[in-house]
């Protein structure tokens, strides 16, 4: 009988200067318990790359891809493009308009290539991380428990009175 490896998120970025961001990802998702990979595939920079990584994928037991990407931000929209793997984007904030062109570009993707666009910066990791670990979720009971606990565990540090 074989048995069905889990389901791994691979983070994504366009360079080097994104992991301050997008290591907010990794972060959520070990204290999850769950499996991860993370490379740096720029569409401008390395394209060849960006398009071997795409295609192989779902062969490499890529269940979700959380792709952080600044400025004109093609990266998320050009992985989904070329796999069927949902693809969640995080806009990485840039200098020139605090990350307004990276969330815009990652949002405004055609009819029929689909991107989950998150916040802006931190809080857009962080968020696509528990966007993924809660898909993953869905076939991974250990990994939807450790979420509900995650989840119980943010509820309870919240204070009742402001004092």
């Amino acid at each position: 009988m074989n048995k069905k490896r889990a389901l791994k998120v691979s983070i994504i970025m366009g360079s080097q200067s994104d992991y301050k961001v997008m290591k907010l990802c990794e972060k959520t998702l070990k204290s999850l318990g769950v499996i991860f990979e993370t490379k740096i595939v720029s569409a401008h920079r390395t394209p060849k790359r960006m398009y071997e990584y795409a295609l192989n994928a779902e062969k490499n037991n890529i269940g979700i891809i959380i792709a952080g990407a600044g400025g004109s931000a093609h990266l998320p929209g050009m992985i989904a493009a070329l796999t069927p793997v949902p693809v969640l984007g995080v806009p990485v904030e840039s200098k020139k308009l605090k990350g307004l062109d990276s969330l815009l570009s990652i949002a405004q993707m055609p009819k029929g290539i689909p991107v989950g666009t998150l916040a802006i910066g931190k809080d857009g990791a962080i968020n696509a991380a528990l966007l993924a670990a809660s898909i993953i979720g869905n076939n991974n009971s250990k990994i939807r428990n450790r979420l509900k606990s995650w989840r119980m565990s943010q509820t309870k540090s919240v204070k009742k009175n402001p004092k």
